[in-house]
């Protein structure tokens, strides 16, 4: 569901999220989320099942995707400097798809600084990383080509706020807040251990 966006872009965005297109790229990140990260998938689940029964006013972009958010990248040259989305949930997959008309093989690679990966990213195609302690860009395309970027994550705060049962931050009080700060350490083995690896993701098939 938009959130502050100005009332000019309302009937875009509303052409977009009622896309048949769309739903099925949503739909498609969302289930390669639940192939190769289960256990994350499932937690992203039941917390915004836990949100919306709290809150029953709020609903998903698409029926077919978990994720909270999504933000379309119209370009027509879309390009991103390298980057961290520290908003989203640290643990948490961002699913990125690559659309328009360029060659692949000359430009919009997708750059993984971190791992030091370069890869070729064409048009079409969806992969899913930890944007929010990934660094990551893209590389450039021809002057006349096109590139648009679908994008769908959750945001940490979501997460924080159903698990300090539906309170924010401020509402608590200094203690309170101090107690909830220092289980902060106790969440990354938690995170970490919502990963898969490749043998037990082949030992549920």
């Amino acid at each position: 569901m938009p959130f502050k966006q100005h009332p000019a872009n309302d009937p875009v965005i509303q052409r977009l999220l009622s896309s048949k297109p769309f739903e099925r790229l949503a739909g498609w990140a969302s289930s390669a989320f639940a192939t190769w990260a289960p256990k994350l998938h499932t937690y992203y689940k039941e917390t915004m099942s836990k949100l919306c029964t709290h809150d029953p006013g709020i609903r998903f972009n698409w029926a077919t995707s978990i994720f909270a958010a999504a933000t379309f990248n119209l370009g027509p040259q879309t390009i991103t400097y390298v980057h961290q989305d520290y908003f989203n949930y640290v643990f948490g997959w961002c699913a990125i798809t690559a659309l328009g008309n360029f060659d692949y093989r000359q430009g919009g690679h997708l750059i993984l600084w971190d791992l030091h990966l370069v890869i070729q990213f064409p048009p079409g195609s969806t992969i899913l990383i930890p944007s929010a302690y990934l660094r990551h860009s893209n590389t450039s395309i021809g002057p006349n080509e096109r590139r648009y970027s679908f994008t769908q994550y959750t945001a940490g705060g979501i997460f924080r706020y159903v698990e300090d049962g539906m309170r924010t931050r401020e509402s608590m009080s200094k203690a309170e807040r101090k107690h909830r700060e220092a289980e902060v350490r106790t969440r990354v083995p938690k995170g970490m251990n919502m990963y898969s690896t490749l043998k037990e993701l082949q030992g549920s098939l």
